[in-house]
């Protein structure tokens, strides 16, 4: 059966550990459906690992809506979300809800991420929900604010831990479906995690939130660099580098084609 925001919450609930990872096209999202993902999160990382661009700032929405339609495309079980890019959600309200609608409408995505849970993001996340649009919050380390926090892991003094766990209980107010939790200390995300009415996806946040997500290109060994709480069960980037060189060796030696 489909995932749907119901049964995540209903998981959480139910101490079923939620199982998400990226996707940026077709074959990578049919395979993670096939291997039973509950929910598939189009990342705007994909500007870094599949354009090539040195943070996520420059993906450009029609860049997003293009993948985001090719991952639906390939998705049947899992719920897919997309990312609002960069300067596509906080102008305004109403500028969140005419992006995040094209998603819906245009690309097939059954709910937007959007970063960040300061007051004016937690009244854009109320009227999207209003307007009948699913939303996934996002706190602690966010990658679009790159140029004001880095990468470094976020909440580690009392002041940033309290604010961001208000944010978080602001964000599940404004009716969020899920939360994502990035880099923050193990005992923020569990406190977080017990405070919420939904689920809480963790990355680089420790064993106690309600799942986890990584960036699919860590996980099977494709990614240049990734980060130190990332995990590769794979090493493809080995497995195609002697792929191709089996294939040009033939090539050159003329055995292949037989």
């Amino acid at each position: 059966m489909p995932v749907t925001t119901q049964k995540l919450i209903q998981w959480k609930q139910a101490g079923r550990s939620i199982v998400a990872l990226t996707a940026w096209d077709y074959a990578i999202a049919r395979i993670l459906d096939e291997a039973g993902v509950d929910l598939i999160l189009v990342g705007d990382s994909l500007a870094m690992v599949a354009l090539g661009h040195a943070t996520t700032l420059p993906v450009t929405i029609d860049e997003m809506l293009h993948h985001t339609a090719a991952v639906r495309r390939g998705t049947k079980e899992a719920f897919v979300v997309a990312d609002l890019p960069f300067l596509s959600y906080q102008e305004s309200p109403a500028q969140a809800i005419h992006s995040a609608g094209r998603f819906l409408k245009e690309a097939g995505a059954q709910a937007v991420k959007l970063e960040g849970g300061y007051p004016a993001m937690v009244e854009t996340v109320s009227q999207l929900v209003l307007a009948g649009i699913p939303v996934m919050g996002h706190v602690g380390l966010t990658p679009q604010s790159v140029n004001r926090l880095g990468y470094k892991q976020q909440g580690r003094t009392r002041d940033d831990a309290q604010r961001i766990l208000q944010e978080a209980i602001a964000l599940d107010d404004a009716g969020a479906f899920a939360i994502v939790l990035e880099h923050i200390p193990t005992d923020l995300a569990a406190r977080i995690t017990e405070k919420l009415s939904i689920p809480t996806i963790g990355i680089g946040a420790g064993p106690h939130c309600n799942g986890q997500v990584l960036v699919t290109a860590d996980v099977l060994g494709l990614s240049a660099q990734k980060p130190p709480f990332a995990k590769s069960y794979a090493n493809l980037h080995g497995i195609i580098t002697q792929a191709v060189r089996d294939f040009s060796g033939e090539v050159r030696q003329h055995q292949f084609p037989e």
